[in-house]
């Protein structure tokens, strides 16, 4: 079973659906929708594969009070269609409310083979409130969310503890999150600092950029604590991002937009790097020549 059919196994009422052409004018994106879409190399293999073939499976939608309609899957096929000029798409439209479409859509998207930390932070976020809006408890401080939240809100591959770990997430500040997203910061010490004061997060996230440097967990821990002491301040922010972290190495830091323009528009940071690898070898190799030439 597909994501789609899983979606569509949730929706299904006594009278099922048919599908109708919808124009994508009237067609709006789900308010907070937490799963990104992007105009990346992915957007633009589904662009091409639908102006080939069309639109292969249908959008699932539900209707507005002002004739138009709210997507609850299918946001990257509609931006593809957008993309590609055309203009009526093939839809399923399920008249449920607006609770109920968003646990519909974070489960559908849930088994994607690519998510973001920041999209299962905000996804598990909106079911958690959903589920709430329908009388379900899902108290993040209680002692029993953990079988509440396995029975109701997680996907195949996280822990209840994971869950709540994810939905911290939502607590920081997007600079900070955006780190989370690239991988400079991992799960464990983004969650402890999730739980700084904004005003926290941005002098920290302006350290990190000033010294080029993210927290350890033992680092992250030490702010939290600090900030629950209410004695946080820059001052000590520079202080614990400055000791020195275990294995630490000293490295070389090139950013993409420096070195962008010495290869093809279309490279990703990984051919970009394997290519400055093949570069540096081949330089070793010319040094070596040169001194035995001499």
């Amino acid at each position: 079973m597909n994501n789609i059919d899983m979606l569509l196994d949730q929706l299904i009422t006594k009278e099922t659906p048919t599908i109708v052409q919808i124009s994508t004018a009237k067609l709006h994106p789900f308010p907070a929708h937490p799963f990104k879409v992007q105009d990346d190399e992915d957007m633009e293999q589904l662009t091409q594969s639908i102006q080939s073939q069309g639109v292969l499976t249908p959008l699932v939608i539900r209707p507005l009070e002002n004739g138009e309609y709210e997507v609850i899957s299918g946001h990257r096929r509609l931006h593809a269609c957008r993309k590609a000029g055309i203009q009526t798409v093939p839809a399923l439209v399920y008249a449920i409310n607006r609770d109920a479409a968003a646990i519909a859509l974070v489960d559908s998207n849930l088994h994607r083979e690519r998510i973001l930390p920041s999209e299962k932070a905000f996804a598990y976020k909106l079911k958690m409130d959903a589920l709430s809006k329908q009388g379900k408890r899902t108290d993040l401080t209680s002692d029993q969310v953990g079988p509440k939240l396995t029975a109701a809100t997680l996907s195949s591959d996280d822990s209840a503890s994971q869950v709540k770990r994810y939905i911290r997430l939502t607590n920081l500040i997007p600079g900070i999150l955006e780190k989370v997203d690239e991988g400079k910061i991992a799960l464990t010490p983004a969650v402890e600092l999730s739980y700084l004061a904004e005003a926290e997060q941005k002098d920290l996230l302006e350290t990190m950029e000033s010294e080029d440097c993210t927290p350890s967990l033992t680092q992250a821990i030490q702010l939290k604590q600090a900030s629950l002491q209410k004695t946080l301040n820059m001052d000590m922010i520079f202080a614990i991002l400055r000791q020195p972290k275990a294995n630490q190495q000293e490295k070389i830091v090139l950013k993409v937009n420096d070195i962008r323009r010495f290869f093809p528009q279309n490279y990703t940071t990984i051919q970009m790097t394997n290519d400055i690898m093949k570069g540096l070898e081949l330089l070793r190799k010319q040094r070596a020549r040169s001194k035995d030439a001499r």
